[in-house]
């Protein structure tokens, strides 16, 4: 048995360790448990044939809010985002389309949609902003709202109609809940770029552009771009876990690895402290989660804990991951047809049309592989050259639509599908298959095995429209609170969802600061 500390936080990923500084520099003692030996959770860096380095999962990212740089004082601590790239989405002719931020060219562009471009992109960030009260505080409730429940409802009301302005808000409220396929379909023409923007919407999830909400899906990634443009994740000491962890520790943070989380204790309804798989105790007035809330409640917790409907809610979270993961070491320099090597340090999709990308998903809900997936692509290595040995270069390709649990033998599915994706780069990247040292290749089977997550989702849970804001990850834990008294969510799995943006992390913190003071 160890001495009582205030606060346990269970997983060091960006979202606890977001947590835990929150908590420590407002005079909390904190502990932070990492069941592995690296700090970073599904951004934790990796390693294939000694030399090429990966950083996990991750794969792009936005900077994140200047709220949390400021308030966790990142850039003291060397947090820089990456340099800014752009999209370019590869067509098998060669005549590719390369979109960025405020511009977007190709050779087979129409003007028109060159300028439809700019206009729906502007609209569309518009709509971001006026979200950002919703997906940068705690979701309000709809019945027993306190003050800042009612601030909340009240900011995104005034930023709907007041600085929308009357036609741009008739215009969120009808494509709001509806799909990307039909909207896109409305404002262009050209299918790469159509192709692109529908990867935007759905990648990540088990949805396919003509699914309903996938409109509210790709105005939360672009809620990521108001921080700041798009980089690549090159396992850089100045980006995101290395300064977290560094604000953790100056913040008094004590963080400990290779320390596996079991059980979470509970007497009376109240959580107490955690045992460990090596049968540590470790007492605490407080227990906050990073884990999908689906294993926090299932394993940590335990149904007997929970009320009989709350833990048939948790069995029904919607989350099953459907994007594989395969990093590639390369001799040299992949020579994509049509693109220049510094072109290449951008990110490369092949996604070329809509219909094309919705094929792809109709394979997964069948537990099939598409035999054309859609891939999304980027060379770290090109950012960072200490990711390869001299002259050689790292890949890290997102594979979507992958399902689940297909059955058969993994080993012969696992060739099967890195084949196929060789295969499908080999049409743009003719040398690739020449340069290849090694690879490794993380289905959605073994995301679950490694990083804890629940069906090998990346979000901890599907971000549908009922699985979002006030109902995320379900009713009765909506608000980082659960039905356990002292036990708290910060994840991926919470309002407002994954990626790489802190916002779990940092809500879950400010509510138990809150409900403290209030105690």
């Amino acid at each position: 048995m160890t001495e009582l500390t205030d606060v346990v936080v269970i997983g060091a990923g960006h979202n606890g360790l977001v947590c835990a500084t929150y908590l420590a520099r407002a005079g909390r003692k904190v502990l932070c448990l990492e069941s592995s030996d690296t700090l970073g959770g599904m951004s934790a860096p990796r390693t294939i044939a000694e030399n090429y380095h990966f950083s996990g999962l991750a794969h792009t990212a936005n900077p994140v809010s200047a709220a949390i740089r400021r308030d966790l004082k990142l850039q003291r601590f060397g947090y820089e985002p990456g340099k800014a790239i752009e999209t370019i989405a590869l067509d098998l002719e060669g005549r590719h389309l390369t979109i960025g931020a405020n511009r977007i060219s190709g050779d087979a562009l129409s003007e028109s949609d060159a300028k439809s471009y700019i206009k729906f992109r502007k609209q569309y960030l518009a709509f971001a902003k006026a979200m950002r009260p919703l997906f940068e505080n705690k979701a309000p409730r709809l019945k027993h709202m306190d003050f800042a429940d009612k601030a909340s409802f009240a900011m995104l009301g005034w930023n709907i109609r007041l600085r929308l302005g009357r036609d741009t808000m008739y215009e969120f409220l009808r494509v709001a809940a509806i799909n990307i396929y039909d909207v896109l379909n409305e404002a262009f023409d050209d299918e790469l770029l159509k192709g692109a923007i529908a990867t935007d919407a759905v990648m990540g999830s088990a949805m396919g552009p003509r699914t309903p909400g996938t409109v509210l899906t790709w105005l939360q990634r672009l809620h990521g771009e108001l921080n700041g443009p798009m980089f690549v994740q090159s396992g850089e000491r100045s980006q995101l876990v290395h300064a977290l962890a560094q604000s953790a520790e100056d913040a008094g943070v004590t963080i400990r690895l290779n320390a596996h989380v079991e059980k979470i204790l509970i007497e009376n309804g109240k959580a107490f402290g955690v045992k460990l798989l090596n049968g540590e105790v470790l007492e605490a007035r407080t227990i906050v989660s990073n884990a999908d809330p689906r294993a926090t409640f299932t394993q940590l917790v335990g149904a007997p804990e929970l009320d009989t409907m709350f833990a048939n809610r948790v069995t029904q979270i919607r989350g099953t991951g459907v994007v594989a993961k395969l990093h590639l070491a390369l001799s040299g320099i992949p020579e994509f047809t049509g693109l220049t090597v510094s072109q290449l340090s951008n990110r490369l999709l092949i996604a070329p049309t809509m219909r094309y990308v919705e094929h792809a998903f109709n394979h997964s809900k069948y537990d099939q592989s598409s035999e054309n997936p859609v891939l999304e692509i980027t060379i770290p290595s090109l950012h960072n050259d200490a990711m390869a040995p001299e002259g050689h270069h790292v890949m890290s390709i997102n594979i979507a639509f992958v399902p689940y649990n297909p059955g058969g033998d993994r080993e012969e599915q696992q060739t099967s599908l890195f084949d196929k994706v060789i295969a499908q780069l080999g049409q743009y990247c003719p040398n690739l298959k020449s340069l290849l040292v090694d690879h490794e290749l993380l289905t959605p089977n073994d995301i679950e095995r490694e990083y804890h997550a629940v069906r090998g989702h990346w979000h901890h849970g599907e971000l549908s429209i009922h699985q979002s804001f006030m109902m995320r990850p379900l009713h009765g834990a909506a608000q980082y609170d659960t039905p356990i008294e002292s036990l708290f969510l910060c994840g991926a799995g919470n309002h407002p969802g994954g990626g790489l943006t802190g916002l779990p992390g940092r809500n879950a913190a400010r509510r138990i600061l809150k409900l403290g003071r209030n105690a």
